[in-house]
């Protein structure tokens, strides 16, 4: 039986986490003490078909932000996943944990290999795809290079001086995008997360209510550094004529994230204290 561990999102982090100084061990560490402080033990059903993603935090640039895909060969069908996504998918019965699925659904889709990923923590309560999937969401830092690490990082509180020095910048040009899977990657800030002309409020499944991020021009300037993409025809969007949550690029003719994956954001977001 694979362990799950859920979390509530109503303890901020506990030190103040910068979205425009570039992530350090320093921002680092406040991310994994909030994650860490969160964690609530649940079962796992073993009735239900598990999927997990990972949030790819990483510098580009000296920027600090977020890897998110957009996956190729979407239809705006009812019942379709969301089409800016984290790299992850389904737990097969090889994964030996539902981490390992998320390290093996990034190495597959973006190319970073595990040991380039350190863990941070995770989050939750984990919630179901319109497939039908229950979605577990791990935090993880990509490293430009392999860095060996536990498969979970502690918060440490004997940090040094070189602390405080910004971690190496990804380059995207280094990722090796799934032809099959991703047609696009691209890095969003953490300051875009809290632009207003970015942020549209939706209600998640009908409930609460939560922010989705217009990705449209961020998509559009591929000569920027901030999009790279596999050697598959471009993909376009389109939005659903009927306005349904979750089926298309997004509203108005809007690429978003939003869907599950803008909702893992926004709670991820509330962990850190960012949200409220």
């Amino acid at each position: 039986m694979l362990p799950r561990m859920a979390a509530s999102t109503t303890r901020p982090a506990t030190a103040t986490l910068s979205l425009t100084a570039p992530f350090t061990r320093r921002s680092l560490d406040t991310i994994c003490s909030a994650l860490h402080e969160t964690y609530v033990e649940d079962a796992y059903d073993t009735s239900e078909t598990h999927a997990a993603v990972l949030v790819p935090l990483c510098n580009v640039n000296n920027k600090p932000g977020i890897l998110l895909e957009v996956r190729g060969k979407l239809r705006t069908h009812s019942g379709e996943v969301s089409f800016r996504s984290f790299p992850g998918g389904r737990v097969d019965d090889t994964d030996v944990s539902i981490l390992a699925a998320a390290l093996r659904e990034t190495q597959e889709e973006v190319g970073s290999h595990a040991e380039q990923v350190e863990i941070l923590g995770r989050f939750g309560p984990p919630e179901k795809s319109l497939s039908g999937l229950r979605v577990w969401p791990y935090v993880g830092f990509i490293h430009s290079t392999r860095h060996p690490s536990p498969s979970f990082s502690k918060p440490d509180r004997d940090l040094d001086e070189g602390s405080d020095t910004p971690l190496p910048s990804l380059s995207l040009s280094s990722l090796v995008l799934s032809k099959t899977e991703v047609a696009h990657a691209f890095h969003l800030p953490l300051s875009d997360l809290q632009s207003a002309p970015r942020l549209h409020e939706y209600l998640f499944r009908g409930g609460s209510p939560y922010f989705a991020v217009d990705v449209s021009d961020i998509i559009r300037r591929y000569a920027s550094g901030e999009v790279v993409s596999s050697d598959g025809p471009a993909v376009s969007w389109a939005s659903d004529p009927e306005q349904r949550d979750e089926i298309g690029g997004g509203r108005e003719g809007r690429l978003e994230v939003w869907g599950l994956t803008g909702w893992y954001l926004n709670v991820f977001m509330k962990t850190l204290g960012l949200h409220s």
